[in-house]
């Protein structure tokens, strides 16, 4: 139990989900929830009264689910003749690799994951470390081996190219670190396999960082689908791609090595725009698809064009394409119902629209801007509930196998010239 000091009469409110009541030394004094956050208690507010002169703070505390260490955990704060607990406590975090991911998970961190703190940074490039490190305040390691033997956090954020995924994760797992990992998990389902296994040994929270399941425009579009604003869905288009080629005189980019990479743009960024169909449409059940090469320099396919064939009898398309030429605008995503149709605009600039028989010309919804952005650190807030308050992972690892899943099914398809299962 933690530490109780004596602060001052009054009610106590807090929220259950954060701590939990017990009764000690003639008053009422807190500790953290029990794994997973979970209580014999019901769940909700809770109002304690305390004797005059008395309070409680707890201060330490740490544990697999519901723990996350950060000096003092819980405290109450005086306000109008009553306490109100404030949860202070933070989940410490190492970014394992400082490449251009690592930037984004540390803005998404600054600006909405107010829960995580950054203690420790990891890159065999020293120069990179440091700079992390200087932005952050972390230590920098020049690995993880030596990370977990003198660092000082309870879980690892994993930003490295796809075939180093697994023996990152596999070891901080056996350190008994919480584990978030860029997506894909892995650069082949055997290794997805193996990461999952690890997982489910240690026991700690495992979350594969898929940042298009917290996307405004994304979220937005699935309330309005199950709010029934277009009725019955029909079909729906995702159209992925951008002119990204390497810069002249600069470094071939990992994503183009197929060993790194596991495979091409399917795999990579095709994947933000799988996961919108998935929560629209539900579960992909088979594909048919053609690649093709156009980027000579990428190893993986740098065109994708499939028919996803969903188990509600549905089916959408999905077009994905890396190429030099300067391409115009359109649209990332049509969805088409019996009622209307949600169309989202193409770059962050973009807009939600909604056509129907009242909006003909397009009601907009939400403008994009910059939320997308900000889902690197939506989604790592999830993580940190998940880690300190046991809270459910809103998309747990086995869901998000799924857009790996439909990227190799899509190779396999173009290969066969037929339509080939996703989970068989």
């Amino acid at each position: 139990m933690g530490r109780a000091q004596r602060l001052g009469g009054g009610r106590c409110l807090f929220d259950q989900r954060h701590a939990s009541v017990v009764r000690g030394w003639g008053w009422h004094c807190l500790r953290p929830a029990r794994a997973g956050g979970r209580s014999d208690r019901p769940p909700g507010i809770w109002r304690c009264l305390f004797p005059a002169g008395v309070c409680a703070k707890w201060s330490g505390g740490s544990g697999r689910r519901g723990g996350g260490r950060s000096g003092v955990g819980v405290f109450i704060k005086f306000h109008t003749g009553e306490f109100t607990v404030t949860d202070t406590r933070k989940l410490q975090i190492a970014l394992i690799g400082c490449g251009g991911i690592a930037q984004a998970h540390w803005r998404g961190i600054q600006a909405h994951s107010p829960r995580i703190c950054v203690t420790a940074v990891v890159d065999t490039d020293g120069a990179r470390a440091a700079a992390m490190a200087a932005q952050t305040g972390a230590t920098p390691f020049p690995s993880l081996d030596e990370a977990l033997a003198h660092g000082d956090f309870d879980a690892v954020d994993i930003l490295l190219p796809h075939a180093l995924h697994e023996e990152a994760a596999v070891c901080a797992f056996a350190a008994g670190k919480h584990v978030v990992l860029e997506k894909p998990m892995a650069h082949t389902l055997a290794s997805a396999d193996r990461i999952l296994a690890a997982a489910q040994k240690a026991g700690t929270v495992f979350m594969v960082a898929e940042q298009a399941h917290y996307w405004p425009d994304a979220r937005a579009t699935q309330q309005m689908i199950q709010a029934g604003a277009i009725g019955e869905i029909i079909t729906a288009r995702a159209v992925f791609g951008g002119p990204v080629v390497p810069s002249d005189g600069g470094p071939r980019p990992w994503r183009y090595d197929l060993a790194l990479a596991g495979g091409g743009i399917t795999m990579d960024g095709g994947a933000h725009w799988i996961r919108p169909l998935r929560m629209w449409l539900g579960e992909i059940d088979e594909v048919v698809a053609v690649t093709g090469r156009p980027l000579a320099e990428m190893e993986g396919e740098s065109l994708a064009r499939a028919i996803l064939r969903f188990r509600s009898g549905k089916v959408a398309v999905l077009d994905a394409l890396t190429a030099g030429a300067v391409m115009g605008p359109g649209e990332e995503f049509r969805v088409t119902g019996t009622e209307g149709e949600l169309l989202i605009e193409k770059g962050r600039g973009g807009r939600l629209l909604l056509f129907d028989k009242t909006h003909p010309d397009g009601q907009v919804i939400l403008h994009k801007d910059e939320g997308r952005a900000a889902a690197f650190g939506y989604e790592l807030n999830d993580f940190a509930g998940a880690v300190l308050d046991g809270t459910p992972l809103e998309a747990g690892p086995e869901y998000s196998l799924g857009e790996l899943r439909t990227a190799f099914a899509i190779y396999r398809s173009a290969e066969s010239h037929g339509w080939e299962k996703v989970w068989g």
